[in-house]
């Protein structure tokens, strides 16, 4: 398989990555921050947190693979994004801290102001999460002001809070409703009740949000937002070297990949009729339908980033031809062939048992298996 070939491949195998982690750890994340809302009792809480429990540490895996397979396929964006977003990835490495202690602990003593500060931590926990990942985004689609001198060794002239910008804010809360929409739609197929209806009226109004939300970006992606675009590189099966490409910036560039490939526009097009079709379907029998179209509203809005920006992967904004992307950020050739081998034998097996799993695993969680199986649920 030639050079060019394999990085397209991995590209794509890390979008699936990322893809596999919203939509599993996604909703996961969701029903985190909608717990103190929709649970008004400590009995519907704890029916609430257990939609999850038998799953949310499988989930988590996803956003490990997709690190590792970062770092094994794209050393230089792992390299440069660890200097731009450092504080910000503490940041969700600390959030994150709160869910597996929030789960196991919240039910060891029974008092309510205990078991209130660990529900607010499995809020933390979601919320954060999926608002710092939003924001990276954003920063993504803007450019990030990093440089690579002639030895490629990177240096960064932001900090922390110039993260927190405008439009990136604004890619976070896309973030946090679209999963809060996708938590809705999960509790709604595992509960019944007053937590079911609680649930749709979530899910309702968080999918209008993110649509509303996602088509705000789009159009200051279209007007305002600069976008980057290679006009001199050298071939692409050549070794990995982001200094050898001219790159420019303006606005609008980053629609021209739909006009070169049309069919791209599948992906905001998932991303928006997703969500309107999760509302619409938010209170009606058609649960599980309803989980499916947050599931292609969260992949649609992922796609619709990738295909705006590729071949970006970093864009700089305070150096255009150091910009990242996927001919020349790679790891090499033979590393790229070993990986895809291990991928081609595994992947298979982890889909075959993560679809077992949640096969096993089927069915809602009511107040009398909290009752019947009082001591192997949270």
């Amino acid at each position: 398989m030639d050079y060019a070939t394999l990085k397209l491949i991995w590209w794509a195998l890390i979008g699936v990555l990322l893809i596999g982690f919203a939509l599993t750890d996604g909703f996961d994340m969701g029903v985190g921050m909608l717990l103190p809302f929709i649970g008004k009792t400590d009995n519907e809480r704890r029916i609430v947190v257990n939609t999850v429990g038998a799953t949310w540490e499988g989930n988590q895996v996803w956003l490990i693979t997709a690190g590792g397979a970062m770092f094994a396929a794209w050393p230089l964006v792992y390299a440069a994004s660890f200097s731009g977003f450092y504080f910000a990835m503490l940041l969700v490495l600390f959030a994150l801290f709160f869910r597996p202690v929030g789960f196991d602990y919240r039910g060891k003593r029974d008092n309510p102001r205990w078991r209130n500060a660990w529900d607010w931590a499995l809020f933390v926990g979601g919320f954060v999460p999926a608002l710092v990942f939003g924001v990276a985004f954003g920063n993504l689609l803007q450019g990030v002001p990093f440089a690579f001198d002639q030895d490629l060794r990177t240096t960064y002239h932001g900090s922390f809070f110039a993260l927190l910008n405008p439009f990136a804010l604004l890619c976070g809360l896309v973030s946090v409703s679209m999963l809060a929409a996708h938590g809705a739609a999960f509790v709604r197929t595992k509960s019944d009740g007053m937590i079911a209806k609680r649930a749709a009226r979530a899910l309702r109004i968080a999918s209008l949000v993110a649509v509303v939300l996602f088509l705000l970006a789009g159009a200051l992606i279209a007007t305002a937002i600069g976008g980057y675009q290679i006009v001199d590189a050298p071939p692409l099966d050549t070794v990995a070297n982001p200094l050898l490409k001219s790159v420019i910036g303006a606005p609008g560039l980053w629609l021209t990949n739909y006009a070169s490939y049309p069919w791209m526009t599948a992906a905001p097009s998932a991303g928006v009729l997703g969500g309107l079709l999760a509302s619409l379907l938010a209170s009606s029998r058609f649960e599980k339908t309803a989980f499916l179209a947050t599931s292609l509203m969260v992949s649609g809005v992922i796609l619709t980033a990738g295909f705006s920006m590729f071949p970006f992967i970093m864009p700089s904004s305070l150096d255009a031809r150091s910009s990242l992307t996927v001919w020349d950020s790679t790891s090499s050739r033979m590393t790229l062939q070993i990986m895809l081998i291990a991928v081609v034998i595994f992947l298979p097996i982890i889909l075959a048992y993560t679809s077992w799993v949640y096969r096993v695993m089927r069915g809602k969680v009511t107040a009398q298996a909290l009752e019947r199986d009082h001591h192997s649920m949270y």
